[in-house]
């Protein structure tokens, strides 16, 4: 039986193996600090333990089903996401455009414009995502627009 386990900060994808007497823990997949099954997780541990038998939907079910509840403030997970956001602003920020264009690999430069361009399009489609559920999810931009709005 396949099983997400948390240790310390991070899970891990691990399956019981009985041995006789003794139970035997096997160690099939780091799944990071958010933990994800993927289709590359799925490949790889099925590559490398071929002979182990996994309900993937019920994994994935397991995992997948954690959401994150915004409205704690005081939720572990909501406050590493907003230092995160606040880290990411900080590196862009730092970021100039000068220094791609000395930098000996055009790859690393091309690899970063393209992350780029990926976040800047995520975040107009959560953004969006948060503007429909303006009634949950209002921001003083929002409540300002909708102020001017009104005759």
């Amino acid at each position: 039986m396949a099983f997400v386990r948390r240790k310390g900060k991070k899970f891990y994808l691990v399956h019981n193996v009985r041995r006789g007497e003794k139970v035997k823990q096997i160690h099939l997949a780091r799944l990071g600090e958010r933990a994800q099954i993927t289709e590359r997780v799925v490949r790889e541990v099925s590559k490398k333990h071929p002979f182990v038998e996994l309900n993937w939907r019920a994994l994935r079910e397991q995992v997948n089903g954690r959401e994150v509840d915004l409205a704690d403030a005081n939720s572990p997970i909501v406050q590493k996401l907003v230092g995160d956001l606040r880290d990411l602003n900080l590196e862009l920020a730092d970021l100039f455009p000068p220094v791609l264009r000395i930098s000996e690999s055009s790859g690393v430069a091309g690899e970063l414009l393209l992350q780029l361009r990926l976040l800047q399009s995520t975040l107009q489609v959560k953004l969006s995502q948060f503007d429909h559920r303006r009634g949950r999810f209002s921001t003083a931009s929002s409540h300002t627009r909708d102020v001017r709005r009104r005759p």
